[in-house]
């Protein structure tokens, strides 16, 4: 058993495909063997790095006999089609968060893995990451008493990044809550340990060049008592990696000095056109990619986190951070992590107790159908001004 790979098979080759290539390189426990995307460009990549199969459409790709597991990392609005295909010719599925658009897509994805009796796991999201996973741990061991509270607050550039069209219209799965809600909701209902049940939220969309949400707050009950404050700002201002020591959020040390850099180059494009092509450059196989620095033989040294995170408990707040767990109770105690040796293994770890040792995932498509109803409640509250019921 020591020796088994779960051999995986990609669809798409974009800048998901891009953040979880260095866990795929690093963890023994996978194996790349066969990829689909349009891009002939990223398709040559794969396979002169790979020494693979590649294919232009996700059917080939699921009718490859050796690939066992789809990743599916295409674009958001077609995470549902690609994974009920995949299902169909018997693959287990990792689908790219959001899990899809609307709660219908959900069910059918959901469904279509059940029919064929394979797993459906939903990450990377970052509450995948050790951070909050090992905070959930001391909460349940039940010292700090039940959680009352959560604060969750993140400033970036995410507004301002090269981007394609239709990433800047949330109709198609663009803006902040599709792509960043996913992240810090899934966070806090980890840590609330509870259904949510209430919801009331804002939404900003401050730039009329960039059409879509760059910024959210939302306030989140919990069945169990405990409410979650949630902010997050993609307008390229303030940089919450200041509050972190300057680790961002792949876990790599940040300069202050980068301050204001993605605005300024996207000032020098001339048209969307331009931008989408900026973006294609930088992506997987385009003329200006840059293998991930995880691929070589230094490891990271510090975990993922998704920007500034407290947990009130009863008898002590907790805050996680990339190399630590800082507990404020009677005393403040920092509570060391282990330096990561692969890059987000803790997907790895679900996917293959699943798939090889049958251990129930926690990121399943139920858990993950729960976080997009509450991104879905995010945008009903804003647009009505009122709360939304979960």
């Amino acid at each position: 058993m020591e020796d088994r790979r779960l051999r995986i098979g990609v669809a798409g080759l974009g800048r998901a495909f891009s953040l979880m290539l260095p866990t795929f390189l690093r963890d023994p426990r996978v194996q790349l063997v066969a990829a689909c995307d349009p891009r002939e460009e990223a398709r040559r990549q794969f396979a002169a790095d790979f020494d693979a199969r590649t294919y232009a459409d996700v059917l080939q790709l699921a009718d490859d006999p050796n690939v066992e597991v789809v990743y599916v990392a295409s674009p958001h609005q077609f995470h549902a089609q690609h994974t009920e295909i995949a299902a169909a010719k018997g693959k287990h599925v990792l689908v790219e968060k959001p899990m899809a658009l609307d709660a219908a897509d959900c069910e059918r994805m959901i469904a279509a893995c059940r029919a064929a009796n394979v797993h459906l796991i939903v990450g990377h999201c970052h509450s995948f990451d050790t951070p909050y996973l090992r905070a959930r741990e001391l909460i349940r061991e039940g010292d700090f008493g039940a959680v009352k509270m959560i604060q969750a607050v993140n400033y970036t550039d995410y507004l301002y990044r090269p981007r394609r069209p239709e990433e800047l219209m949330t109709a198609e799965g663009g803006g902040a809550v599709f792509s960043q809600a996913a992240h810090q909701v899934d966070i806090v209902r980890l840590l609330a340990g509870s259904r949510a049940v209430r919801l009331r939220a804002s939404v900003g969309r401050w730039d009329p060049a960039r059409p879509t949400e760059g910024a959210y707050s939302a306030l989140i009950w919990f069945e169990n008592g405990a409410y979650a404050s949630l902010s997050y700002n993609g307008y390229g201002h303030f940089n919450s990696d200041e509050w972190t020591g300057w680790i961002g959020e792949m876990g790599d040390q940040t300069s202050p000095d980068a301050y204001g850099n993605a605005r300024r180059r996207l000032a020098t494009l001339a048209s969307s056109n331009d931008e989408a092509k900026l973006k294609a450059a930088g992506t997987y196989g385009g003329s200006a990619y840059k293998p991930p620095c995880a691929s070589a033989d230094e490891p990271p040294r510090f975990h993922q986190h998704f920007g500034p995170v407290i947990v009130s408990c009863e008898r002590a707040d907790l805050r996680p951070l990339p190399d630590s767990i800082v507990v404020y109770g009677d005393r403040r105690e920092t509570l060391p992590l282990s330096r990561p040796a692969v890059p987000r293994a803790e997907v790895i770890d679900e996917l293959y107790g699943a798939v090889v040792e049958g251990r129930p995932p926690l990121h399943d498509g139920e858990w993950a159908k729960g976080t997009l109803e509450i991104c879905l409640a995010i945008l009903k509250s804003s647009e009505a001004g009122a709360d939304v019921l979960l």
